[in-house]
């Protein structure tokens, strides 16, 4: 597999010593996760990971005591969650307690391959994705990134870039990402301040320098005008 960008924290419940060390000994060969614990029982992983707060649970479910929907529930879900159980019967209930995967032992290195891809693409978009957190005012707004709050002057942003779940805000000196859809976002008071000229961008008004019939051009930058968005820019600039 090709180089990663971050390394990720898991660690592995399951109550099957054998299951347990083969799980461990499939997930070395991902660099991109570092195992911080394996346990026998949720009774024992319960503690350390509300400490730990690990990236990734990795929990066998039928196991004495409290099994891997309990902990899971316990936990709630800030983690990726993959559910690894010999009872494909589990596989509702484990996506209804948002599990990201649910693998059916005997594990095979070709599905745990296919997990590890999916988690990976998930866990780089949570990094990316900086949780939209509030405006301030009519002039700012902050965003999440990471354990920080960054303010970001409303004035600064010159355009918004929809990329599926999540939108890029560009301003005169930086780029950042918000784990909100475009449309969202532009029915927030603070980005009043803003026209959508393509189902993909909207641009903030006083940013635009000149329209053509397919593009916007704002700060030095060309972006495509959609044609069903021609009326509203049309509008701004008459």
């Amino acid at each position: 597999m090709s180089e990663y960008a971050h390394v990720y924290t898991a660690v592995i419940v399951d109550d099957d010593e054998i299951d347990r060390l083969y799980t461990q000994s499939f997930i070395k060969h991902y660099p991109f996760i570092k195992l911080i614990g394996a346990y026998a029982t949720a009774a024992d992983a319960l503690a350390d990971i509300e400490v730990e707060r690990p990236d990734v649970l990795l929990l066998d479910i039928d196991m004495d005591g409290m099994n891997g929907f309990d902990l899971r529930r316990k936990l709630g879900d800030d983690q990726a969650c993959i559910f690894i159980t010999s009872y494909p019967d589990y596989a509702l209930e484990s996506f209804e307690l948002a599990a990201l995967d649910f693998i059916v032992k005997p594990l095979n290195r070709e599905r745990f391959d296919m997990a590890m891809h999916r988690l990976n693409d998930y866990l780089n978009l949570k990094h990316k994705a900086n949780l939209f957190d509030c405006t301030l005012g009519a002039d700012a707004i902050f965003i999440k990134d990471g354990h920080e709050h960054l303010k970001i002057q409303l004035h600064d942003i010159i355009y918004l870039e929809a990329l599926k779940d999540y939108t890029r805000i560009v301003t005169t000196t930086k780029k950042y990402c918000v784990l909100s859809m475009l449309g969202n976002l532009l029915q927030e008071a603070a980005f009043k301040t803003f026209v959508r000229i393509h189902r993909s961008y909207a641009v903030q008004k006083n940013f635009i320098d000149k329209v053509t019939p397919q593009h916007v051009y704002v700060n030095n930058i060309t972006l495509p005008l959609g044609r069903s968005y021609k009326t509203a820019v049309d509008e701004i600039i008459a």
